[in-house]
């Protein structure tokens, strides 16, 4: 059996999302015909997860969404990011793990925050597990840490977090 290695992020952005890791993405964010707030202090979401349309114009209370559209509208959407996500790394590499996760955290969180966030900087730096570790920093939602034990109000918000930093470390 050949060692695995890491791939380009340009080469990974091509295909977006691994087919798993759309899976995932979209399972983790779950569905929504309706718009919603999906935590408090959050903005409109629907679909998979998304706070906005292809055109930019942002989802708002009243919106539907046919369970086809919204995995057009995600996918689209992951596509967008990836490229984004691509362009803020050049030069680094990733296992297609890795790459899912990061990408998933954009979806979630923005390229605009991506781009000051901890771990784009330890990835440019090379420092992979650092670059997984600094996922746990990212745990609160309006203000609120959603790490709190017990929390009721943002819990998914942590859980996620633990999952995508297990998932990277898994992939070292």
């Amino acid at each position: 059996m050949s060692p695995r290695t890491r791939v380009a992020v340009a080469v990974l952005a091509l295909a977006g999302f691994s087919t798993a890791g759309f899976d995932a993405w979209i399972t983790r964010e779950g569905m929504t015909t309706n718009a919603v707030i999906p935590t408090k202090g959050d903005v409109p979401t629907i679909g998979h997860g998304s706070t906005h349309y292809e055109n930019g114009q942002s989802v708002r209370m009243g919106d539907r969404i046919t369970p086809a559209r919204a995995r057009t509208l995600a996918r689209n959407l992951a596509t967008a990011d990836a490229k984004q996500l691509a362009a803020s790394l050049t030069g680094v590499e990733l296992y297609p793990e890795e790459w899912d996760e990061y990408l998933d955290w954009v979806g979630q969180y923005g390229i605009t925050k991506w781009r000051t966030s901890s771990m784009r900087a330890r990835l440019l730096a090379g420092d992979y597990a650092g670059a997984c570790n600094a996922l746990l920093l990212y745990k609160f939602a309006a203000g609120y840490d959603c790490s709190t034990p017990g929390n009721k109000r943002c819990g998914g918000v942590w859980t996620r977090q633990l999952d995508r930093n297990a998932n990277c470390l898994a992939a070292q």
